[in-house]
């Protein structure tokens, strides 16, 4: 597994060296851009927008817009040398909080972290510590010039880091649009609700959810590639247009009701009977 940052945690005087790990991946399935007539690669070049003239990579510079057309020019050693004052610091735990009290909205991306050498036993010694009391570890690493907040926890006997977004990266609630200021239902759609939750709910399993699109899309892919005839799929049962919001609670648990076995059952002990 490739290592994208080597450096060191610490909660108190203890310091444990590790390395971080990216632990997802995008899927996406990646299109490119053909010119039409040829189906030749698009090429897009650098331009200036006043000089009108391909620009170079050793041309080029980055700047702030502090005001429309208004730039502060940084240049690249100010930047690095910016960075590696950071970059060298230890990551430090700052504080222990229950999980619970951090909301999903929070959360950005997950790396596994491992221990560097010589830091297995204070990673076990981390990693024992954060199961026992049920809190997680909160911290600030700097990953690709940005510095981040980052929780550290447990997950499947191997520490994870999680970076969290910061609350004014967080746009406020109260802003969004049409929100509803309270709930104007009755108890008896309250009550079909509930129950139509309690009949879809399960145990997390999350290898029987697929991304279906990108399944599809790789299939139309090889099918042109190969040749071969492409098959539309079935259409989908139409949905419903049910507006009245009880009759559809009442539908919906009615499609998602378990079917009841015992009939099938009373038929096949009948026809054993018979032929005994």
């Amino acid at each position: 597994m490739h290592t994208m940052w080597k450096g060191s945690i610490s909660f108190g005087l203890v310091n444990i060296p590790i390395k971080l790990h990216t632990a997802t991946e995008d899927k996406d399935v990646k299109l490119r851009t053909l010119h039409k007539e040829c189906h030749s690669p698009i090429k897009y070049e650098k331009k200036c927008t006043v000089c009108d003239v391909e620009v170079k990579n050793e041309d080029i510079v980055k700047a702030f817009e502090y005001t429309k057309g208004k730039f502060v020019v940084l240049e690249d050693d100010d930047l690095e040398k910016l960075k590696k004052e950071n970059e060298d610091k230890a990551v430090e735990i700052m504080d222990f909080v229950m999980m619970e009290q951090i909301d999903p909205i929070y959360y950005d991306r997950t790396y596994y972290m491992s221990p560097g050498d010589g830091g297995g036993k204070a990673y076990s010694l981390l990693r024992k510590a954060l199961e026992d009391s049920g809190k997680v570890g909160l911290a600030k690493i700097i990953i690709r010039s940005k510095e981040q907040l980052a929780v550290i926890r447990v997950y499947e006997k191997t520490l994870v880091m999680e970076t969290i977004h910061y609350p004014d990266e967080v746009r406020k609630a109260e802003d969004v649009p049409n929100v509803p200021a309270e709930d104007k239902v009755t108890k008896k759609e309250i009550d079909t609700a509930i129950l139509l939750i309690d009949q879809l709910t399960t145990e997390f399993e999350p290898e029987k959810y697929t991304d279906e699109y990108r399944t599809a899309l790789l299939e139309l892919i090889e099918s042109k590639r190969t040749g071969k005839e492409i098959v539309t799929p079935t259409e989908k049962e139409p949905v419903a247009n049910v507006t009245d919001l009880m009759a559809a609670l009442q539908a919906s648990i009615d499609k998602t009701k378990p079917k009841k076995p015992a009939a099938k059952k009373k038929r096949a002990a009948t026809k054993a009977k018979k032929e005994a």
